[in-house]
């Protein structure tokens, strides 16, 4: 055990966000989303949903700072109907990072950027379109 850690962040979890480097990208998908077709890194966090890992990640891992949208979403393409967890994530963010540019991005586009990334954490969250990309930045020691 370690103190200040999140507990919902598995050692093979820190590990890989330790082994990220800036501009990496490291996707958290919902329980539908094809992580293990996907994932070069498959991290598994059942019985989790994205929030609460977002959150836990996000107390450890900067956002990228130079780039204007270090947060993608994977578009539902009906902007009559957003998904309610997109406004749970805007405020993780905001509460860990401050204000942060999201974009969102179309599905299949998502899929090709979540090809890329460096990790993919599954998760059991049971909203639909409530995967999640981040960009990691730069850690600075003062």
């Amino acid at each position: 055990m370690l103190k200040n850690i999140p507990s919902v962040l598995s050692p093979e979890l820190l590990k890989t966000l330790m082994e990220m480097g800036h501009g990496d990208y490291l996707v958290i998908g919902d329980g539908n989303f094809p992580a293990a077709t996907n994932a070069k890194r498959l991290i598994r966090c059942d019985g989790h949903g994205v929030p609460e890992i977002l959150d836990a990640i996000l107390k450890l891992m900067p956002l990228d700072t130079y780039v204007e949208n270090p947060v993608g979403l994977m578009d539902n393409g009906d902007p009559e109907n957003r998904p309610e967890i997109w406004a749970v994530y805007k405020d993780i963010i905001e509460k860990n990072e401050g204000e942060k540019g999201i974009e969102l991005v179309e599905r299949f586009d998502f899929y090709d950027k979540a090809k890329g990334a460096f990790a993919i954490i599954a998760t059991g969250e049971t909203a639909i379109y409530a995967n999640i990309i981040l960009q990691k930045g730069v850690v600075i020691n003062d």
